[in-house]
C-alpha cells in the first residue's frame, strides 16, 4: 500500500498534483504545449503510470503467477495431443496475460483515485508522508528485517 501511494506521488496523479494545482485557472504547467508535445506529454504520463503498475505487479501481486492458491491452470488441462513447445508458448501467453489484467487493475484505481478523491494542500501532504507513510515503512521495514532474521 505504501508502494502504491508512492508510485501515485511519483507519477503526480490527482491527489499529489502540486505543480498543476498552483496555477489551477489556465491548467498549470501544461499551457505551454499544445498539438503533439501536449499528446506527447499526456503519454509518457500514463505511461509512467503503467511502468508503476507493473512494479506493484511485479514485486507484489506475484507477476506472472495466477493469484488464486492451489490452482493450476495447467494441471487441469491435458494436452498430450500436443508437442512439448506449444506447452511452454501457452503458459508464456497466459503468463504475459495475468501480468497485464494485474497491472491494468492497479492502472484502473489509479484513474478511479484521480476521478474520486480531492486534491489536498501541501500542509496535509506533508502531514501525510511524515506522520503516516513514514512509520508504516519503517514498521515493514522492520518486521521483513526481523522475519528474514529468524529464518536464518
Amino acid at each position: 500500500m505504501v508502494f502504491f501511494i508512492a508510485s501515485l506521488a511519483e507519477c503526480e496523479r490527482l491527489p499529489f498534483d502540486l505543480p498543476e494545482a498552483e496555477e489551477e485557472l489556465v491548467a498549470g504547467y501544461q499551457t505551454e504545449y499544445s498539438g503533439m508535445k501536449f499528446a506527447f506529454f499526456y503519454l509518457a504520463s500514463y505511461l509512467n503510470l503503467l511502468v508503476s503498475s507493473l512494479f506493484v505487479t511485479i514485486l507484489y501481486l506475484g507477476g506472472w503467477h495466477f493469484s488464486i492458491p492451489f490452482f493450476s491452470l495447467f494441471q487441469t488441462f491435458e494436452w498430450n495431443f500436443m508437442s512439448n513447445g506449444i506447452n511452454e508458448v501457452i503458459s508464456i501467453i497466459i503468463g504475459i496475460v495475468i501480468t497485464l489484467v494485474k497491472s491494468y487493475l492497479f492502472l484502473f484505481i489509479s484513474i478511479m483515485t484521480r476521478w474520486t478523491l480531492p486534491r489536498i494542500r501541501i500542509d496535509q501532504l506533508l502531514n501525510l508522508g511524515w506522520k503516516f507513510l513514514l512509520p508504516i515503512a519503517l514498521g515493514n521495514l522492520l518486521l521483513t528485517t526481523s522475519f528474514q532474521l529468524f529464518l536464518l
